[in-house]
């Protein structure tokens, strides 16, 4: 995780928190796992669009910050599972009110974009 500095030198805490989350997937995913552990093949199956190829990788990604917890289990074939680290749940709950008020500015969206009553 790249550590986000002002000129002075201060911390942005905020850059900070968004430079963990940035990019096209981990968002959604960090929602699903916090419903529960997952293996590969249902969060690809869950996630329309993103590749395997992506997903390892953006799940590599989210372990190296300390968000993802990887486990495999020996056997034929190889069963791997994902869930969160307790501070990949931490930054899910400090999400969850942005997430609130991304869906009331949807709302508002709609309401704008819906013609006036007559």
């Amino acid at each position: 995780m790249a550590r986000v500095r002002l000129d002075g030198g201060e911390v942005c805490g905020v850059a900070a928190a968004v430079s963990v989350i940035e990019g096209k997937w981990r968002t959604t995913l960090l929602w699903l796992l916090e419903a529960g552990p997952h293996r590969p093949g249902e969060l690809r199956r869950k996630v329309r669009g993103i590749s395997e190829k992506v997903l390892t990788q953006t799940l590599r990604e989210m372990e190296e910050d300390g968000l993802v917890h990887r486990e495999a289990h020996d056997g034929v074939p190889l069963r791997t599972v994902y869930s969160l680290t307790a501070h990949g749940l931490a930054l899910s709950r400090a999400l969850a009110p942005l997430s609130d008020w991304g869906h009331a500015h949807l709302d508002r969206l709609d309401d704008l974009d819906r013609p006036a009553a007559s």
